[in-house]
């Protein structure tokens, strides 16, 4: 399949999108959209796809990364400072995993075994969470600098919700690295961006 297009990447940077929303709704409200979490959390364990689009399941699992997305490439002043840093994050942490071989290796290995927790238990169930964002504290978590979500204290204590955030954090990076296979880059954020807002507009007619 045809990977570098900017359909593709698009939908990549909707998934760190997506990602960098799911992280502040739950960091801020202790709940997040529960359709663009199941998407996010899933497309983690999707480690071969036949398509893009295919990682996520549907376009309109991406509905809320679309949004965001969106609005923050509307006008020159960046409008959800907050999400804006978690998705920089996420790349800039993805660049660095990529010359990692032994966190990717644990990576593989801890996605395997969430897989079959999946099955076993369900997506969201919390022992499947709690995996992922182990997965993420001995991997993602090592490498510098560190993301620190800023929300409320009460939600940020409670176990539930601080592995949920790491399991989007993690689905954050999944997209960063599909962002990079499909020919993304810095470079290309900046000088695409047209490119990229009119393909947004494509895409968020569709769901």
């Amino acid at each position: 399949m045809q990977l570098n297009t900017i359909t593709n990447q698009t939908i990549a940077l909707a998934g760190i999108a997506q990602a960098a929303a799911l992280v502040q709704q739950l960091a801020t409200k202790g709940t997040a959209d529960q359709t663009a979490l199941e998407t996010s959390i899933a497309s983690v364990l999707k480690i071969d796809s036949d398509s893009v689009i295919d990682i996520y399941g549907s376009l309109a699992g991406l509905k809320l990364g679309l949004t965001q997305l969106n609005i923050q490439m509307t006008g020159y002043k960046i409008v959800n400072p907050e999400q804006a840093r978690y998705s920089a994050s996420l790349v800039f942490l993805e660049n660095q995993l990529s010359g990692r071989k032994d966190l990717l290796k644990s990576i593989q290995i801890g996605i395997t075994k969430a897989q079959a927790q999946s099955e076993h238990f369900g997506l969201l169930h919390e022992n499947t969470l709690a995996n992922l964002g182990e997965v993420y504290q001995n991997t993602i978590s090592t490498l510098q600098p560190r993301i620190m979500v800023n929300g409320e204290q009460d939600y940020l204590s409670r176990p539930e919700t601080a592995n949920k955030i790491r399991a989007c954090l993690l689905a954050g990076i999944r997209s960063a690295i599909l962002w990079r296979q499909c020919g993304g880059t810095r470079w290309k954020f900046l000088f695409f961006r047209k490119k990229i807002q009119a393909e947004l507009q494509i895409l968020l007619k569709k769901v």
